[in-house]
């Protein structure tokens, strides 16, 4: 793979050219700062003010800060014209175009010219910038790249120099935007039609989380007249994900989007009731959204009691004829609607009964008191109420279970109900079975335009009921990767999941090809997991290196030592490090870590530190660390049905660095047939053989090649520096040259 053909153009005089044209620009954007600031000030009223002052602080944020660069792009066409490509628009005194905002259609070629079809463009430039100086910028020359593939046996992979220098940024507790450095086949899916069930499925490090919410800005910006930030759900699979990925809409000035994770759709309960795994696999299959509405409306009808038919009409007790009570129960049972409001229909329907009851007699239908008959022939019931009181009984449950369930299960499914509703306490299954039956009791939620879910291959039947019931158009993005598939609902289609979705839109299954943040030498090691965790997913096409794996080998009474030696030794280099680790070292690892007084973040909380972070298999999918290690491998395989799956999510969670920890057996095959298990002794890293292609350049330096060179040197070097005197340095370096074949060179004379 090769970085994109560019020509590097130090000509001052040409540097200070766009220069020249930034601070134009940037001059112009705080004119339309200050108009924007301006605006409340214009208000007739207080309230006027307030929706000004709001409608303002939104104005200001699709403007970005004075300190942001105006541009970070240029595209040249045919004619010579350049176009400038930002995060905003920015205009000039007579309402000409200064910069286009990255999501116009005008700014399209920028992501999607390549060498094959340039789209009319002769040159795009990339800029790097601190603040709104420019640093340097590098140019790619679409004829000159043409030229230099006809020469390759392999077509390449075009790398932007925005993209790699990206990627060797220091990670934080949140994900960044992506606007710099999309690639052409991510912005293909951002921009696609949002009239469809568009499913994205992409590796470890293919930016599909990133694509999707950059589509959702694409969306609003490109089809404003009918969606609005509010209009927008995205779903995480978790509180931690939903925090580390919640800065990025609003960084790209759409801040009012609905961000939450998936047990925050439901009515809200504290979910803390641990239930068996058959258990909660039962309440997670679709047909329980069968048995909630046939145990609601078995609560509905005419009590065989005589004196359940009175009602108090000016306090004399009025008793209804059952037949036509029955009648009206129901006719009204048999409409559309929802559990309340048939419920408020019925009330209505009564009043009209007693009215023709007591005509000609004493008194007036609004003299009568009929909420206790109601309440006897249609009970009020609220979401927790109405499962708390199925759940506790026997007899509601074997009535509404019907055929499609077994006594066995019913039995599993009953429990005994707290004395008080407020004292009762929900599993996780719960949650979407609450959302169930508050929607048939209360109608459909609010809903969306359009709905993003991230890691959608792990949900249940139900959960993914409760999300497809709050879309309005069935306009969804999904996003996940069936080889990590994991948990109660690990699948091997998406077939499983669209099921479960609207199906008002066409949908389709596009692919991310190209991993961008995982290294080579640790995804070819993860890919070894792939013949029996998913055989049938294509692995993505790695496009980057960076340092072996180590491998760590421990006693058992030193592991947890071990864990935090090399978790502090990547933090004390300012990494942001992930502790993947199975319940059963946690206990061990977070006592090591509070000893040594070590400063970390708990996964589990929701939120992620910036410095060293302990966190699940389970709870690490989706994020990524600067550094990863992962404790006991073979522990992470054996504790679940998918284990193989739960590993390759665990080591495939680094952007630059993995350690693996252990002090019994590795899997088998991870390294190659040994499992280096039973040495007593620390393995050596043993990374697979990475062949990297040629990588081609014109018109100057290559910089992934020096890039890549330069990472390497510094990794030999810090392992040299650690493990051997500095005596003994020039003798293992002269050894390591005959080790790959390559004597050693005489240095050259200075």
């Amino acid at each position: 793979m090769v970085a994109e053909s560019v020509e590097e153009v130090p000509d001052a005089a040409e540097l200070a050219r766009e220069q020249l044209y930034f601070d134009n620009a940037w001059l112009h954007r705080e004119e339309m700062r200050g108009t924007a600031s301006s605006i409340p000030r214009a208000a007739a009223n207080s309230g006027a003010a307030a929706h000004m002052r709001r409608y303002a602080q939104a104005r200001l944020e699709q403007l970005g800060s004075s300190d942001d660069q105006v541009a970070f792009g240029r595209i040249d066409d045919e004619s010579g014209e350049p176009l400038y490509i930002g995060r905003h628009t920015i205009f000039d005194d007579q309402s000409e175009v200064l910069v286009v905002n990255w999501q116009a259609k005008a700014a399209i070629p920028y992501y999607e010219a390549s060498y094959t079809d340039p789209l009319g463009l002769t040159r795009k430039r990339s800029f790097q910038c601190t603040g709104n100086t420019i640093d340097s910028f590098s140019d790619l020359v679409f004829a000159q790249l043409a030229a230099a593939v006809e020469s390759l046996e392999t077509p390449p992979v075009e790398l932007s120099d925005a993209l790699l220098r990206d990627l060797e940024q220091v990670r934080t507790g949140e994900m960044r935007e992506i606007v710099e450095t999309i690639q052409a086949a991510q912005f293909e899916l951002i921009r696609a039609d949002a009239d469809q069930v568009l499913v994205i499925q992409g590796g470890p490090g293919t930016g599909k989380t990133a694509v999707a919410l950059h589509r959702v800005s694409w969306l609003l910006y490109n089809e404003h007249e009918r969606l609005t930030p509010e209009q927008v759900l995205v779903v995480g699979p978790s509180p931690t994900f939903t925090r580390y990925i919640r800065s990025v809409l609003p960084s790209l000035g759409d801040a009012n989007v609905d961000q939450r994770d998936i047990g925050k759709l439901a009515p809200a309960v504290k979910a803390d009731r641990v239930e068996p795994v058959d258990l909660t696999r039962l309440k997670g299959q679709a047909r329980m959204a069968g048995l909630l509405a046939r145990g609601l409306d078995q609560r509905i009808g005419v009590p065989d009691s005589g004196n359940a038919l009175q009602v108090q009409v000016n306090k004399r007790a009025v008793t209804l004829d059952r037949d036509t009570v029955t009648r009206v129960v129901e006719q009204v049972r048999a409409m559309n609607g929802s559990y309340n409001e048939r419920r408020q229909i019925l009330r209505e329907r009564l009043l009209a009964v007693i009215r023709d009851e007591i005509r000609g007699g004493f008194g007036s239908a609004r003299q009568s008191q009929p909420e206790g008959l109601l309440d006897r022939l249609w009970p009020p019931l609220t979401a927790a109420s109405f499962l708390r009181e199925l759940f506790g009984s026997g007899a509601r449950l074997i009535a509404a279970a019907g055929d499609e369930f077994t006594a066995a299960e019913v039995a599993m499914l009953q429990r005994r109900p707290t004395d008080r509703i407020s004292e009762e306490r929900w599993s996780h299954a719960d949650v979407a079975l609450l959302d169930e039956a508050d929607a048939l009791i209360n109608g459909a939620p609010a809903r969306y335009g359009h709905i993003v879910v991230d890691e959608a291959q792990d949900l249940s039947p139900m959960q993914l009921r409760s999300i497809a019931r709050r879309s309005a158009t069935g306009s969804m993005t999904i996003v996940g990767d069936i080889a990590q598939s994991t948990g109660l609902w690990s699948r091997d289609s998406w077939d499983e999941v669209l099921e479960h979705l609207p199906a008002t839109l066409p949908h389709q299954i596009r692919d991310l090809r190209f991993g961008y943040r995982v290294p080579r030498q640790v995804f070819e090691l993860a890919a070894r997991l792939l013949p029996q965790a998913a055989p049938f997913v294509e692995p993505p096409q790695v496009v980057r290196d960076g340092p072996a794996p180590e491998v760590h080998r421990t006693e058992i009474d030193e592991r947890a030592e071990r864990v935090v030696e090399v978790a502090t030794r990547h933090a004390g280099k300012g990494r942001f490090v992930g502790i993947v680790c199975p319940d059963a070292c946690r206990k061990a690892i977070l006592q090591r870590l509070d000893a040594d007084e070590v400063k970390w973040s708990d996964g589990r909380d929701g939120q992620l530190g910036q410095s060293i972070n302990l966190t699940s298999p389970t709870e690490a999918k989706g994020l990524e660390f600067d550094a990863v290690i992962v404790v006991e491998p073979e522990e992470i395989v054996s504790g679940d049905p998918r284990g193989h799956r739960m590993l390759y999510v665990a080591l495939t969670r680094t952007t630059t660095h993995l350690d693996i920890v252990y002090s019994g057996k590795l899997v088998a095959g991870l390294f190659g047939d040994d499992d280096g298990g039973d040495t007593g002794e620390e393995q050596p890293s043993a990374p697979p053989a990475v062949t990297v292609p040629a990588q081609t350049r014109t018109g100057g330096s290559n910089p992934l090649s020096e890039m890549v060179t330069e990472m390497l040197a510094k990794e030999v070097a810090g392992q040299i520096r650690d493990a051997c005197p500095e005596k003994l340095w020039s003798p293992v370096l002269t050894r390591v040259a005959e080790l790959l074949g390559h004597p050693p060179t005489a240095p050259e004379a200075r």
